[in-house]
């Protein structure tokens, strides 16, 4: 059971804040890619058709994992929001 050792429910949340971080800067980049595929930058997006070949959904859900990467940073950290 995960709550059973004290500290071991703060590296866990590090640890996936540290994999969301990575999600969420490619979710961005494919945001931007569909942005600049509808503006004729670049050729045509990976996804054409469906809801993920929205620019708009990718920057939400790049939003999203920034978000609740930060979220888990600060609560691995115990909550110190001074902390380095």
């Amino acid at each position: 059971m995960v709550a059973l050792r004290r500290g071991k429910n703060r590296r866990v949340a590090s640890a996936v804040a540290a994999l969301l971080t990575p999600a969420g800067v490619i979710s961005f980049f494919l945001a931007l890619w569909r942005a600049a595929a509808d503006l004729n930058w670049t050729n045509s997006f990976a996804i054409p058709s469906g809801l993920f070949s929205h620019w708009q959904v990718w920057l939400g859900a790049a939003a999203l994992l920034q978000t609740c990467a930060h979220l888990l940073n600060r609560y691995g950290r115990g909550g110190d929001a001074a902390a380095s």
